[in-house]
């Protein structure tokens, strides 16, 4: 059964256990026709979905609101956060009574969970997004091409994915260089911040893409194979692309629109130049790693990454879709 979507003055408690989905446009997701069967498939029957529906860079009352909401009803068990990871962790960090390494890294709640009396504010996008990246960009691809990634956006996702690709461990295979370009300079000066704290960073670059055929311009310097990447929202969040139609990929380049619904312009612009690139993909896997990590957590159950059940539950989301 699908809910009908709250907003921070339509809070009510909940009568059966249930996950919140804080986003934008929450009913338009596929996790409303997916969540009830993997429920079902993961033993949560009586769970419930919850979306709550805030507009983009709310006010802090209606962050705490939520916060609060979920902390004072023993029903609600936790949350899936996204478009509002940093600003709801700006709003609202002081009202969790355990905020975990990443959230406090990256400065964004992805997550929230319950244990025992406590809140718990996580930032899952770090693992999920790694996963996602992994399953496209081939083995020892950065150290082979020499590509560079280009992420426009300077939102959670952002934040999650360079730090994926900066990694110590990665240190022989990753790209020497990752720009970053954003509409606002505020929200770069604090990636840079946030970045400034990685261990083993590559080369960061920062720049500000306020006009249109701005991102045009950077991608018209990458090398051959680089990664770009859609992280506005864009497409989903907001109507449009952050490039215009007539932007150029870099040869042999690997291509990630981050939505996986909408009117997402920008994976059509991708595609009519699907002939010279190595890959282009959309959102979806990020979509399934970033909800059963989620899932996992709140409901404290275990979901592997790979094996017979994802599969499964992959396979339950594609007919759902």
């Amino acid at each position: 059964m699908t809910l009908p979507v709250m907003t921070a003055e339509t809070l009510s408690p909940p009568v059966d256990p249930t996950l919140y989905f804080i986003g934008v446009s929450t009913g338009q997701s596929s996790i409303q026709r997916v969540f009830p069967k993997w429920a079902k498939r993961l033993g949560l029957p009586q769970s419930r979905l919850q979306g709550i529906d805030l507009p983009l860079h709310a006010s802090q009352n209606a962050y705490r609101s939520v916060v609060s909401f979920i902390s004072s009803n023993p029903l609600a068990l936790g949350a899936l956060v996204t478009t509002h990871k940093l600003d709801l962790f700006e709003a609202s960090a002081d009202m969790f009574d355990v905020v975990d390494p990443f959230a406090l890294l990256m400065r964004e709640t992805s997550c929230i969970s319950k244990r025992k009396s406590q809140l718990v504010s996580h930032a899952k996008d770090p693992i999920s997004s790694g996963l996602a990246l992994d399953s496209f960009v081939p083995r020892k691809h950065w150290r082979d091409t020499g590509g560079h990634a280009f992420l426009m956006g300077a939102g959670g996702s952002t934040i999650a994915i360079s730090w994926h690709l900066s990694q110590h461990l990665k240190k022989a295979d990753r790209p020497e260089t990752i720009i970053i370009s954003n509409r606002s300079q505020p929200r770069l000066d604090h990636l840079r911040s946030i970045q400034d704290k990685f261990d083993s960073a590559p080369q960061f670059k920062y720049i500000l893409a306020a006009a249109q055929g701005d991102n045009d311009r950077i991608l018209e310097t990458l090398p051959p194979a680089s990664l770009v990447v859609n992280a506005t929202g864009l497409g989903k969040d907001a109507p449009g692309s952050p490039i215009t139609n007539d932007a150029v990929f870099p040869g042999e380049g690997l291509i990630w629109e981050l939505n996986y619904r909408g009117e997402i312009v920008f994976l059509d612009q991708a595609r009519k130049h699907e002939g010279s690139l190595q890959h282009i993909e959309d959102g979806w896997n990020y979509f399934l790693h970033g909800w059963t990590r989620v899932i996992a957590e709140v409901f404290d159950i275990d979901i592997p990454t790979t094996g017979p059940l994802f599969e499964e539950l992959s396979l339950l989301a594609k007919r759902a879709r």
